[in-house]
């Protein structure tokens, strides 16, 4: 989700504050910008509707975009005959210089006459040559080896031809030294107006390049045509990096430098190479290099935290073999198989903006993502809550950084604190909550089934009570596809999380829920584990290659929490539609390949057996619940069955009971019986109701 930039105002107070993208127009809030057609470069104005008409502002970067712009297209429209005209005066200079050189810039009157009658042939002779060589269509920012040969061929050539003509008319006479230096002076000049032309190119794309602060110190592995095309590349600014140096395969190779980078050593040194030069990452730029060699390097360097990258070489570029993206990682984008759902961003604004906003689990993946967003439309104060005391620094130094007008305040504390929990929406009194602090690992919620139900249901249970004694219009409860249907503690604690509180319902804040699936790349999901698995040279692993998952971008979640929030009714359930789930055999394959290897061959896969809590495929809806269409084309509205509030409060207290008794198997067998309460009938419940 994109925000505005928001930047002082000149010559108001520090806390006039506009999007810096938007002029600033007397009436701007009452008449929204409308953008209008700005005919060259390709920029927009903005029109304010003012008491005198429409005012069409035109930004002044739009202006000399559009000068710059004519100018470079001026320039293009002449470039070959501009080229052409160089190379004549090149062809001239060098002709006269060689001249000067043989008689030490002293020329007899003869000599002279000999030049001038002679130099319009030569120019004419080598400007038809180098016409048929196509030389004045090359890009000279690219200029190589290749180039070079071109030009001596087509010199050497001209130079033959005008020599022929000049013994078969002229005789015999014409300096021998005049031709070698002409033919010299002609290479040099029309080669190396060509090289200071890729020089010149060269240098403004590094000096426009990512800072060097933003570039990551790496170590290319190799010396041999890969890393020497990936060293051009990385000169050129088209990539992150800051070469720092090189290890060889070939001993003999140490002491010696690639286009100025010093070679350190060998591979085998790879490792304190990279702990000497304080480089992140190792780009493997070898030409050809065993899996199993792969994984060596991988292994040496698995205690440190370098990263390793495969450079692909040409043949498996164009063989289809490697793709070009081994060089970068791979996004979550590019792993969901489908496009990014959006939503009303508008209406998100107008919900949040100069309102009061706590974040529970503001420390973690979904929670600080939530802070992101959320800080973007501009609340009044924006609370974290959080027990990790370290990620909550650190995300509140990013958000602090990112969004310096924003009141952010960091507080410290536990959810099942009631004292605490009180304090805060005493302190603070938001009117927006959203509840994201849960245990959600699967596995180790089966381990310890007390602490799941302590975290996410009692929790969950506290929060919102002091949510509606705090006074606060909406609370949101994120929830989770292991809800549906749950056969593992933590499906089972977020499920009746659920229930708690529908149960609240209808006490002067809206409740709502969002349920959604596994989200890609946050703390615990499969990417990371993979990652770490890939760059350590260990096979990835998979509970089953059959399992059925359904996965979503980490904004999409946010966003979507932030819908239900916006438009949700009391005790509804948000569920996402995110399309077919994944297979993750599919999902483990895609993922490295997308990294350059080739799953099963230089990555194997280990398949270790569903765990404890797992089941084969998830869900998102239970066959006995409402399905409705949302306030978005892909999100729905889920309204279970409405059960006996006073029962389930009875069981709830007995399982309180059981937990605080430390009686773990007793307090488990009773959440499973909270998972299906007594249900009422809806007609009879609006009756009882009016």
């Amino acid at each position: 989700m994109s925000q505005a930039r928001r930047v002082p105002r000149r010559g108001l107070g520090s806390g006039d504050l506009y999007p810096a993208r938007l002029p600033v127009c007397a009436t701007a809030e009452r008449y929204p910008p409308q953008p209008t057609t700005v005919p060259q470069g390709g920029n927009n104005g903005v029109s304010c509707r003012t008491g005198g008409g429409t005012v069409t502002v035109q930004p002044l970067r739009a202006v000399g975009f559009r000068v710059r712009g004519t100018l470079v297209e001026f320039i293009l429209s002449v470039r070959r005959p501009v080229v052409v005209a160089l190379h004549l005066v090149l062809f001239a200079m060098a002709y006269a210089l060689a001249f000067g050189l043989r008689f030490d810039f002293v020329l007899p009157h003869s000599e002279i006459r000999r030049l001038a009658i002679t130099v319009l042939a030569v120019v004419v002779v080598r400007a038809v040559v180098f016409w048929f060589f196509h030389l004045y269509e090359g890009l000279w920012r690219y200029v190589g080896m290749r180039d070079v040969s071109t030009i001596v061929k087509a010199v050497t050539l001209s130079t033959a031809l005008f020599t022929t003509a000049d013994l078969i008319i002229g005789g015999h006479g014409f300096p021998r030294s005049v031709i070698v230096l002409d033919w010299l002076l002609c290479v040099l000049l029309t080669g190396g107006l060509r090289y200071a032309t890729r020089l010149g190119f060269e240098r403004h794309l590094a000096a426009s390049k990512t800072r060097v602060a933003e570039c990551r110190r790496a170590i290319v592995v190799g010396t041999g045509h890969v890393a020497d095309a990936l060293i051009r590349e990385v000169g050129r600014g088209g990539l992150p990096y800051d070469i720092v140096g090189i290890v060889a395969e070939d001993p003999r190779d140490r002491g010696r430098r690639m286009h100025g980078i010093p070679v350190f050593g060998t591979v085998d040194e790879l490792a304190s190479v990279c702990a000497e030069q304080k480089a992140s990452v190792a780009l493997l730029a070898l030409d050809e290099i065993a899996p199993e060699r792969k994984r060596e390097i991988g292994k040496a360097l698995a205690g440190s935290e370098v990263e390793v990258r495969k450079v692909p070489g040409l043949t498996s570029l164009l063989s289809g073999e490697a793709p070009i993206s081994q060089l970068r990682r791979v996004s979550d984008e590019e792993l969901l198989g489908r496009a990014p759902i959006g939503t009303d961003l508008e209406l998100l604004r107008e919900k949040i903006a100069g309102r009061r906003v706590l974040v529970t689990g503001g420390a973690g993946s979904i929670g600080s993502e939530l802070a992101r967003q959320i800080a973007g439309f501009e609340p009044e104060v924006l609370v974290l809550y959080d027990r990790a005391e370290s990620d909550l620094h650190i995300t509140t130094l990013e958000l602090h950084d990112s969004f310096p007008d924003t009141r952010i305040v960091p507080v410290i504390g536990d959810i099942m604190d009631e004292q605490r929990i009180r304090a805060v929406m005493r302190d603070f009194a938001p009117q927006l909550v959203y509840h994201a602090a849960a245990y959600k690992h699967v596995a180790m919620m089966e381990a310890h089934p007390i602490e799941a139900i302590k975290n996410n249901v009692f929790g969950t249970e506290t929060v919102a009570k002091a949510a509606i004694d705090g006074g606060a219009t909406e609370f949101v409860l994120i929830s989770t596809d292991k809800a549906v249907r749950p056969v593992g503690i933590m499906g089972m604690t977020k499920r009746v999380a659920e229930f708690v509180i529908r149960s609240l319902a209808g006490q002067g804040t809206t409740f709502v829920a969002v349920r959604f699936g596994n989200v890609l790349g946050s703390n615990g999901s499969v990417l990371p584990i993979f990652q770490k698995q890939i760059a350590s040279g260990s096979p990835v692993t998979l509970t089953d290659p059959d399992a059925l998952r359904y996965f979503m971008l980490t904004s999409e979640a946010v966003e979507l929490v932030l819908q239900a929030g916006a438009l949700g009714a009391d005790g509804e359930v948000y569920v996402l539609h995110t399309g077919d789930p994944i297979r993750m055999g599919d999902l483990a394959e895609n993922f490295i390949r997308l990294s350059g290897l080739e799953p099963g061959i230089e990555v194997p896969i280990k398949v270790t057996g569903l765990k404890p809590g797992e089941r084969l495929r998830e869900e998102l809806i239970v066959e006995d619940e409402d399905v409705m269409a949302g306030p978005h084309a892909k999100i729905l509205i889920v309204r279970e069955p409405l059960f006996d509030d006073a029962e389930f409060g009875s069981d709830l207290e007995m399982l309180r009971l059981l937990v605080n008794s430390g009686m773990p198997d007793n307090a488990v067998e009773h959440l499973r019986s909270l998972l299906t309460p007594t249900l009422v009938d809806r007609t009879s419940a609006r009756s009882a109701a009016s």
